[in-house]
C-alpha cells in the first residue's frame, strides 16, 4: 500500500508503518504514474480541501485543487490503466434538501463551493467512466467523527474547526469557548442538525466499496447513520462523556450552513451489507475523547 500526501493537512504520525509515504501532489502527474506504475490496482480519493467557510472566502483554492486536481489524477490513472477508484464524497452535494433523510436519488444541489467542487469531481469521475472504462464508487460522507478505539488515530487539523474536536478542546482548556454559528434554524432547539459517522465505520465502507467495483460501472452510497443530532445535542453529549462543562456561547450564522443534513444509508446497507458498528453519538465522542486526552495537541510530529 502507498499513501501519497502533500502534508499540508496530513501527519506522517498518522500514516500505517505497513505503507510506503510518497509525498506530493496528486497535480504531479510523473509522481502519480511512478507510483501507479509499482503494481496498484486500485485507488482510494482522499485529496482535498474541505472547509466549507473557507471555500466561501476562497473559491479558486477549492476549483483549483479538488477539480483539477482530481482530473490530473484520472488522467495518470487513465495513462497507467488503473481502473478502480474510490472517491470521498460527501453529503455537501445535496445542498439543502427539504426531505426528512436525504437519499442517493435525493437531488444534487450544492450551496457552497465546496460542495460545488465535490460534485464536479462527481462528475469528472462518471465521465471517465463512461469514456475510459474506469470502475468507481462515491461514498457521499455526512460528518466524519471519533478516533479509532485504541486511540492511535484521531482527529487534528490545524487549524480545528470541526464540531467534536472543537468541544473536545474547549474541555481540554485549549480554547476559552465553543461558538455555536446560529441557534435560530428551523430545528427542535434551533442548532443545526447532522448524521455523525464514525471513522472506522467510513474505513470499512471504503474496503467494502474496493471490493465491489468492476471496470465500466459507477455507484454513490450515503455513509451515515440515519440518526441526526444538533448542534447543542452534542455539547450535552460531551459534558456527559468528559464530565465536564463545555462553554458554549452562541454566534451567528456563517454563510453555507444547511440546518440539516440526515442520510438515509440503505442502499449501502443492502448492497454491501455495510452496517455502522459505532452509531450512537456517546461512542463517537468516547473514542474521540480518549485520543485528545492522550494527544492534547495533535500528533506528535
Amino acid at each position: 500500500m502507498v499513501v501519497l500526501d502533500n502534508l499540508t493537512a496530513g501527519h506522517r504520525s498518522a500514516v500505517d508503518r505497513r505503507a510506503t509515504l510518497e509525498v506530493g501532489d496528486i497535480a504531479d502527474t510523473a509522481l502519480v504514474k511512478r507510483i501507479l506504475s509499482s503494481g496498484i490496482d486500485g485507488v482510494v480519493h482522499f485529496a482535498a480541501w474541505l472547509s466549507v467557510a473557507e471555500s466561501v472566502r476562497e473559491p479558486l483554492k477549492y476549483w483549483l485543487n479538488n477539480v483539477a486536481g482530481t482530473a490530473q489524477l484520472l488522467s495518470a490513472m487513465r495513462d497507467q490503466g488503473v481502473k478502480r477508484m474510490v472517491f470521498s464524497s460527501t453529503a455537501a452535494t445535496y445542498g439543502m434538501p427539504n426531505v426528512e433523510r436525504i437519499d442517493e436519488t435525493t437531488p444534487q444541489l450544492p450551496i457552497n463551493p465546496y460542495g460545488r467542487s465535490k460534485l464536479a469531481m462527481e462528475r469528472v469521475i462518471q465521465d471517465c467512466v463512461h469514456a475510459h472504462g474506469l470502475g468507481a464508487v462515491s461514498l457521499r460522507y455526512f460528518n466524519a467523527s471519533g478516533a479509532s478505539p485504541d486511540s492511535t488515530l484521531g482527529e487534528d487539523h490545524r487549524p480545528e474547526d470541526h464540531l467534536i474536536p472543537v468541544i473536545l478542546q474547549s474541555v481540554l482548556g485549549l480554547r476559552s469557548e465553543v461558538k455555536v454559528f446560529g441557534d435560530d434554524f428551523p430545528t427542535p432547539d434551533g442548532t443545526c442538525i447532522r448524521d455523525f459517522i464514525h471513522v472506522d465505520d467510513l474505513a470499512e465502507a471504503h474496503l467494502l466499496a474496493l471490493q465491489s467495483i468492476t471496470p465500466g460501472s459507477y455507484q454513490a452510497f450515503n455513509v451515515a447513520t440515519g440518526t441526526g443530532h444538533s448542534v447543542q445535542e452534542v455539547i450535552q453529549a460531551a459534558e456527559r462523556v468528559t464530565g465536564k462543562k463545555v462553554p458554549a456561547v452562541v454566534a451567528p450564522r456563517r454563510e453555507g450552513d444547511p440546518p440539516r443534513l440526515v442520510a438515509d444509508p440503505s442502499l449501502i446497507m443492502k448492497t454491501l451489507g455495510w452496517r455502522p458498528k459505532y452509531a450512537a453519538i456517546d461512542t463517537i465522542i468516547d473514542t474521540a475523547w480518549r485520543w485528545h486526552s492522550k494527544f492534547p495537541t495533535g500528533y506528535p510530529e
